[in-house]
């Protein structure tokens, strides 16, 4: 199996010698991996792959030398080899739960320990984190567009095997309520669901005919089973949802039918089609059949089926959330932010790509609204043990600053908020600490961190953008950082 610890770029490796043979390898290093901009206007992103970070920081360390030779060949490069063979991770991660909803610049993960042990984890940290924060974040918006039930079965569509089983489990802890991914549903023990192609009715033959058998055939073989028939092989309406009718009735399948059933729509107006076939099915008594929508949907095509009344109970979702497809690569970053003690950042012409220095902490604060119930207000990230950190963990009285407009800020009293460390210990020394969670958990830990924002920040289209913000003591050192940089370039010559 591939060791993900060495799905790297080589420039880690190149840089890592330099490090092993000027003395710098084992400086104390503090890493962030944040995001600047969530996609599609999004106001935030769904934290997804901490599970798959914390295992592959495992891995490293456990490869022979001859798997680097093949890259670091040459007898220059044998005492490194050696040194890379056997160098485990000996430092500390912490990171957002999965399911989190995290803003731009906050540290989704901080890696702090040996230079040369955080530089490598680098890429595969990103591969990582890139991948399903982009599905997770997709298929939350694209379940935020309906109150019904949306399934991923995007496997298919993945850009490979990984991605399939990976991007299923991050659609689920955003909100999807299944998946086709078999895989998936193993691993994590959630289970996964499917129906039928229609290679499956076409097996019977060509006819009208066959297509009743196909039913037939597929309900004897079920019995006691979700029983969903693809009704669009043919023609919906003049033969497949009456056959599907006919041998629902057959095999005395009715309301009363404890594990459900129902009919598939995969092609044509599915706003039209799901009204005249509920007609048709509550006209012959079939109230309860549920009908299920597929071909090619995403939050837009969805919310606008909604506005025109479609009968739909349930929406199988694929491409769109399994390859994040309007918005395919997300944009994590892995920065180094101090070294042996030092703050340290990144500056560029770019004023979006300016980092925020140190060894931080984020905190988010909740306040019990009397009209509307415990809702997040804002999040201010803080160096660790600064002024602004103190004041929150002692739950004194404290006031934030807009980073950019010092005259916009908010004030909280003692007493009148709570306040939650976002960024957990996952591994301690070397040694995993995390706490374990199911599937099921981190969707419900999702969900209910969405219900803590107001519906104007959780809206698809122009959201209201939630209160985030940095101490003023990192604020002040990223300026000063800044200003003697510039200092230094002015004075700079040959």
């Amino acid at each position: 199996m591939l060791n993900i610890a060495y799905c790297s770029d080589k420039y880690q490796y190149t840089m890592g010698k330099s490090f092993y043979d000027s003395g710098m390898k084992d400086q104390h290093a503090v890493f962030n991996m944040f995001y600047r901009k969530a996609p599609e206007n999004n106001n935030w992103a769904v934290v997804s792959g901490v599970d798959e970070v914390v295992e592959m920081i495992g891995n490293l360390g456990n490869m022979d030398p001859a798997f680097f030779e093949k890259f670091l060949p040459g007898e220059e490069y044998k005492e490194f080899r050696g040194y890379l063979s056997s160098m485990k991770f000996t430092g500390n991660v912490y990171a957002m739960r999965e399911g989190e909803i995290a803003f731009p610049n906050q540290p989704i993960i901080i890696i702090e320990g040996p230079l040369i042990e955080a530089q490598v984890l680098e890429t595969p940290i990103l591969c990582i984190m890139n991948h399903q924060m982009a599905v997770a974040t997709k298929a939350s918006r694209v379940c935020r567009a309906t109150n019904r039930p949306v399934s991923e079965f995007g496997s298919r569509r993945a850009h490979g095997p990984w991605a399939a089983t990976y991007g299923a489990k991050a659609a689920i802890i955003a909100g999807c309520s299944t998946t086709s991914n078999i895989m998936t549903g193993a691993m994590f023990d959630y289970g996964s669901t499917g129906t039928m192609a229609h290679s499956y009715v076409t097996a019977f033959g060509s006819s009208v005919k066959g297509e009743f058998k196909a039913f037939d055939t597929y309900i004897k073989t079920h019995q006691g089973e979700p029983l969903i028939l693809l009704i669009d092989t043919y023609d919906t309406l003049k033969c497949g949802v009456l056959n599907a009718i006919k041998a629902f009735k057959a095999n005395g399948i009715d309301n009363s039918y404890e594990a459900g059933y129902g009919v598939r729509l995969d092609s044509g107006d599915l706003a039209y089609l799901s009204a005249e076939c509920r007609a048709i099915l509550d006209e012959h008594g079939f109230t309860g059949c549920r009908i299920f929508a597929t071909n090619s949907l995403d939050e837009y095509l969805i919310t606008d089926l909604e506005r025109q009344g479609a009968c739909i109970d349930c929406y199988g979702v694929g491409d769109a959330i399994a390859t994040s497809k309007a918005n395919p690569c997300f944009g994590n970053v892995y920065k180094l932010v101090e070294i042996d003690g030092e703050a340290v950042l990144k500056r560029s012409e770019d004023k979006i790509k300016l980092i925020n220095p140190g060894f931080q902490i984020t905190y988010r604060i909740m306040v019990n609204d009397p009209s509307k119930g415990e809702i997040f207000k804002v999040d201010v990230t803080c160096l660790r043990g600064d002024e602004l950190s103190q004041k929150i963990e002692n739950g004194e009285a404290f006031t934030v600053c807009d980073e950019f407009d010092r005259y916009k800020y908010k004030s909280f009293e003692a007493g009148e908020y709570q306040a939650f460390t976002l960024q957990k210990k996952v591994i301690v020394n070397g040694v995993d600490v995390s706490q374990k969670y199911t599937l099921a958990e981190k969707k419900a830990f999702c969900h209910d961190a969405l219900m803590h924002f107001s519906p104007s920040e959780r809206r698809l289209i122009n959201p209201h953008y939630y209160k985030v913000d940095i101490s003023d003591d990192l604020y002040n050192l990223k300026m000063g950082i800044i200003n003697r940089i510039v200092k230094e370039i002015k004075e700079f010559e040959l």
